[in-house]
């Protein structure tokens, strides 16, 4: 496809915790971003949850019995949660040119130049006949990239009315930085832990999927010892192009082990935030006045507070401030990059991901 006109898209994004399943429109030409009205999320049932977290700890889940199984009832709950999106669109916004498919990501290893989906594109294929394209993170491990991030080329169509430069802070379960310059150039690297540790931390300690809005942490006193020792961590100052899977920090809950439950979140959230903030300022070209937070991490207070006083110069704000969609960020990047890819325009560049040369990506499925 290479005459550039607006398409109707759809992304369907699964979040790294698994609490849920983002569903996003958006029309676009690849460019600019026209419309983005449609989205929902659809919450992972408890049974799906638990399976998915059990997969995530094996060295290979694509050789434990339940694999396959538990890959069939991803797939439906998310041609379930596409349905229901096309359930509420009005009659003449139902034609979907492409989804941008992300499946949900087991693992990702980019020194091994693997990563790892579970869900059948096939399947949803064959359910909307509809053009799928899915495999962006392979296609980028196979051009020389980390994978990690990929949503960059979005984020600067997103941010093009704010005034540059600007910095924004991605956290999910891992958390990545990417910097527009006063031109629009860009710059992005993973940096490591996001929300995932600190959930980790509070399934272990007390049952619960997260620190929810923040309150553990905010009752907890950050123990300074230990978090300038995870803070030597050497992944944090390997110099970009850098992306990590979600088990590779988990070592560092051993250093909060002693702790009580509070003190132990409180020194987790501080971690996320620190490390980001070093990073920026040792591989970015600037520290730019603003600063948007997006992700899971812009729910939590704690955290948000704690980037405040760590940047008491730099005007924070979260990605619902400057008018953005946090819960469905993600499922629209996959629409804008599945409309990127039709149109074999760039989505990964050598100062995001590392690829060698600007290079498109993704997969195309047609019936």
């Amino acid at each position: 496809m290479d005459q550039m006109h607006p398409l109707t898209t759809l992304g369907l994004y699964s979040d790294t915790s698994v609490s849920c399943t983002q569903v996003a429109l958006m029309q676009t030409d690849s460019i600019d971003i026209f419309d983005n009205t449609y989205h929902l999320t659809r919450p992972y049932p408890e049974d799906l949850r638990e399976a998915i977290h059990a997969l995530s700890g094996q060295e290979d889940p694509t050789k434990i019995p339940s694999f396959q199984q538990v890959e069939q009832q991803i797939t439906q709950h998310h041609i379930a949660a596409i349905q229901s999106l096309l359930d509420i669109l009005p009659t003449d916004q139902r034609k979907i040119d492409v989804i941008g498919y992300g499946g949900h990501t087991l693992f990702h290893q980019a020194k091994n130049k693997f990563s790892l989906q579970i869900g059948d594109t096939e399947q949803i294929l064959q359910t909307f006949h509809i053009p799928v394209i899915d495999r962006f993170y392979q296609t980028d491990l196979a051009a020389g990239g980390q994978g990690e991030p990929i949503f960059p080329v979005f984020f600067e169509a997103l941010a093009r009315p704010l005034a540059k430069p600007l910095m924004i802070v991605s956290i999910g379960g891992l958390a990545s930085l990417t910097y527009i310059g006063e031109n629009g150039e860009l710059r992005a690297f993973q940096t490591g832990p996001g929300n995932m540790l600190l959930d980790k931390w509070m399934r272990k300690r007390i049952g619960a999927d997260m620190d929810f809005d923040g309150l553990w942490a905010a009752k907890g006193t950050i123990e300074d010892k230990v978090l300038q020792k995870m803070l030597q961590t050497q992944s944090f100052h390997e110099p970009p192009p850098k992306a990590f899977d979600k088990s590779d920090f988990d070592e560092l809950l051993d250093d909060v082990e002693s702790l009580s439950v509070a003190d132990g979140a409180a020194t987790l959230t501080a971690l996320t935030a620190q490390s980001v903030i070093e990073q920026a300022r040792a591989f970015m070209p600037s520290i730019p006045p603003l600063w948007i937070i997006t992700g899971g991490g812009a729910f939590n207070p704690s955290l948000v507070k704690t980037f405040k006083l760590l940047l008491p110069d730099v005007n924070i704000q979260t990605a619902d401030q400057v008018g953005w969609d946090i819960a469905y960020l993600e499922a629209q990047g996959l629409a804008f990059l599945a409309a990127r890819s039709l149109f074999h325009l760039p989505i990964s560049l050598p100062q995001t991901t590392g690829v060698e040369v600007p290079t498109s990506g993704g997969v195309l499925h047609t019936d």
